[in-house]
């Protein structure tokens, strides 16, 4: 956690009124620029000092060796790591032969703001230079949700004390030198300098570099052109070379003057197209973007992002900072999301190299979710790349000696690229996942042309693969054994409940949309035996059951293992896999992430509301949240059981873990899933949505602590708007054909404009749940910040 908040507590953007060089890598992440496609770390515009430089390309990497002390029979042997891209962003500044660096002179003022309705990144500098002159520089940065393939910067530098000489330089590197990025040296030779040219162009005020990634062989462009306004005399000059291209201005600015350039920034690559298309693609986008100027890209961002708002904002009364935070986290949710076009959406987003770029399970279980409810065509193309990859899903598979699709652990390609195997491949449940995205997309948009052409596919490959890797035993009940559940600290295991159920939703979901789609299912090859087949496995699904504690076992014999010793456990022993053996921590009751909990979130439509209560207090003990997906999951199981203080202190760490900086790594990029997750916190936590068999339902509570939370979603192309206050929630059908809802156990109808308002009391709850020693949430105190 960063010892002094840096961000001033703002409903709409996020503002910083000094330069702190000490946690600049931390800003870099927070001031990320990304459309999904194209992502910009938020750098200083002349380039340094930084903390971690950083330009990314949805689903460009490269190729490298896994290390393995000992190989083994289908283990990985390559791994994918995100590439820092030509970086266009770059504009420096010269003043009377000065560099315009904040680290000398005086920096007088400095402040940047991050506009989350405009989509800007906005910078104001006031410096006097060692000489003693001093100038203002302003600048503005957008990444283009409209045009996929461009950014674009506004550079405006005014003298403050007479007529100075400006000499300004815009730049595209290739290949910048920057800190290491990983540990393994046969990983950082590389990424040391992964792009190797082959074209460099310039004409008039446009540059284009060409490369291609020495391993993995895939080709991007990079170019950029300028619009210069200034003082009669100035000299523009361009030039370029194999990883550099450089415009150069110069001019004098007197009284009442300034020079304003603006820079477009264009993007493009392919592992098929030939070097002549890439070029091309990226010149094309150029001139579009020249077309539009600078006035237009901004317009249309605001018209993009007021649309984006319409149907996605929360709002939140009695807490500014979580105001704030959980817009940040819908408009990074956006960033990571609204343009990736069947690329894989990371972790990390792209806002930094964290995890190597590469994507989890995190994408279809909290990120998902999320984008169906507010950007539906976003989720759609998350999925649809996940389409895409089912070839190297179907090898896995049979390298596995399984049928179906297995899909990686983690990766950018569709490869797996997890080195170590409990934790990787054995964590099948990411093909559940994949199967829940694709049924709730369904569900929630009524797309059942998306259904048939791509998520029939997905649902039949991946039960496949559980009716391959599970097995009725001699009583008839069937079993999922030696896998992993969300739980890395439990691996290995037999029937992990919530493995077990997610595939059981999988199997019925496969089912029934084989049903609704008989033709294209008879293509795929489903016949009635196979259909059979998987009713039988999901109606006879294991679900272990501890009777003597009256809880559920996460996996089969978890409750009769040893308790961990947390209390000789240090606070500086946090996180445990990095101080203790996996061979100890796999044998003791001791829980990284919500698994169990998890599954009484996805799938609380196969549990009582005694049993979740029982089962929540049960693993609040036993989790100790090694990981950022921990305080989602738990805030909306909390609100659920109708601890609601409980869960607004887990909100408030979900929503601020990047602000905060409360996991110490946000240098690293940004938490994407924990971001969504606050989103999740506050819709089906406090707002009670569950959408289980299709249905939208709401069971409304908020802590006493808040006023008012209202939220705005879409559900079959109607957008509905929900409001809590204490003792009433409002339901309002901002368009569309009437929609049928429950509100607790009532049925509601709601007509077009119209507003219905229902009562609600909280749950009778008992005592708040014990966390394990120090891992408890922090009690929320409004006003911390700012």
């Amino acid at each position: 956690m960063i010892p002094e908040p840096i961000f001033t507590v703002e409903p709409w953007s996020i503002t910083e009124d000094q330069l702190q060089l000490g946690l600049l890598p931390h800003a870099e992440s927070v001031f990320a620029l990304s459309n999904g496609h194209i992502g910009m770390r938020g750098n200083l515009d002349e380039g340094e000092p930084f903390g971690q430089p950083g330009t990314y390309l949805a689903g460009f990497y490269e190729t490298r060796p896994l290390p393995y002390a000992e190989a083994g029979y289908s283990y990985p042997e390559d791994g994918q790591t995100a590439v820092n891209v030509t970086n266009g962003k770059i504009i420096r500044l010269l003043v009377d032969d000065e560099p315009f660096d904040v680290r000398y002179g005086t920096l007088l003022s400095h402040r940047r703001v991050l506009d989350l309705r405009a989509g800007t990144l906005e910078r104001v500098v006031r410096w006097r230079s060692p000489a003693g002159r001093e100038l203002e520089v302003r600048s503005t940065r957008l990444v283009s949700f409209v045009q996929r393939g461009i950014a674009a910067i506004r550079y405006e530098v005014r003298p403050l004390d007479g007529e100075t000489r400006i000499v300004v330089q815009s730049e595209l590197v290739a290949n910048e030198p920057g800190p290491a990025v990983s540990r393994d040296p046969r990983a950082a030779a590389a990424l040391a300098h992964p792009l190797v040219p082959e074209l460099h162009e310039d004409h008039q005020r446009r540059a284009v570099l060409v490369h291609q990634t020495r391993a993995s062989k895939i080709r991007m462009a990079a170019g950029m052109d300028h619009v210069v306004e200034g003082p009669e005399g100035t000299v523009v000059d361009i030039e370029s070379h194999d990883d550099l291209a450089r415009l150069t201005v110069a001019t004098e600015i007197g009284d009442g003057q300034s020079l304003v350039l603006t820079k477009l920034i264009g993007y493009g690559w392919s592992s098929r197209r030939s070097l002549p298309a890439v070029r091309d693609q990226v010149d094309a986008a150029l001139s579009s973007a020249v077309r539009s100027g600078w006035d237009g890209l901004l317009t249309e961002q605001r018209r993009y992002l007021d649309e984006f708002w319409d149907g996605a904002d929360v709002e939140i009364d009695g807490d500014a900072e979580l105001q704030q935070a959980i817009r940040f986290a819908l408009f990074h949710t956006l960033q990571a999301g609204a343009r990736t076009e069947r690329r894989a959406i990371a972790a990390k987003g792209l806002t930094g190299t964290g995890y190597d770029g590469h994507a989890f399970w995190d994408t279809e279980t909290f990120v998902l979710p999320v984008l169906t409810y507010t950007a539906p065509h976003a989720a759609a193309d998350a999925l649809r790349w996940r389409h895409s990859t089912l070839p190297l899903a179907h090898e896995r598979a049979f390298q596995l000696g399984l049928e179906g699709a297995a899909f990686p652990w983690r990766t950018i390609r569709g490869q797996e690229c997890s080195a170590y195997w409990p934790a990787g491949t054995a964590a099948f449940h990411v093909a559940a996942d994949v199967a829940d995205a694709v049924i709730r997309h369904v569900d929630v948009t009524g797309d059942l042309v998306f259904e048939r052409d791509i998520g029939l596919r997905l649902l039949v490959e991946t039960a496949r693969l559980w009716r391959s890797l599970g097995h009725h035993d001699v009583e008839g009940d069937f079993h999922i054994d030696g896998v992993t559940g969300p739980d890395e600290y439990t691996a290995i295991v037999d029937d992990n409940v919530y493995t077990n159920l997610m595939a059981q939703r999988n199997l019925r979901g496969a089912v029934e949309a084989a049903a609704r789609h008989p033709r294209t299912a008879a293509h795929l090859g489903v016949d009635d035996e196979e259909l059979a087949a998987w009713r039988d496995a999901a109606n006879a699904m294991c679900v272990p059951f501890d009777e003597r504690l009256g809880v559920h076992q996460q996996s089969q014999g978890f409750t009769r293992h040893a308790e961990w010793d947390f209390a000789g456990t240090a606070p500086e022993q946090y996180p445990l896999l990095l101080n203790f053996p996996y061979f100890d921590l796999y044998r003791k009751q001791v829980v990284k992430q919500p698994d169990l909990v998890l599954a009484l979130y996805k799938r609380g439509d196969a549990f009582t509301d005694e049993q979740k209560a029982r089962d929540f207090a049960y693993y609040e003990r036993l989790t100790v949240r090694d990981s950022s997906l921990s305080a989602c999951a738990q805030a909306i199981v909390a609100a659920e059981v109708g601890q609601l203080d409980l869960a607004y202190d887990y909100f408030g760490e979900a929503a601020l873990v990047d602000l905060d900086d409360l996991a110490g790594n946000t240098k690293d990029g940004l938490h994407i899933a924990s971001l969504a997750g606050s989103w999740l916190a506050a819709v089906a936590g406090f707002g009670g949505l569950r959408d289980h068999g299709g249905e939208l339902s709401f069971a409304p509570r908020i802590p006493h602590t808040l006023q008012r939370l209202a939220f705005r979603l879409t559900f079959r192309g109607r957008r509905l708007r929900v409001e809590i206050v204490h003792g009433s929630a409002t339901y309002q059908l901002i368009d569309g054909a009437p929609l049928i809802i429950r509100h607790d156990d009532e049925t509601l109808t709601l007509e077009p404009g119209t507003s219905t308002t229902r009562p609600w009391s909280p749950p009778h709850v008992g005592p708040r749940p014990e966390q394990p020693p120090g891992r408890g949430p922090d009690r929320r105190r409004p006003g911390r910040r700012g």
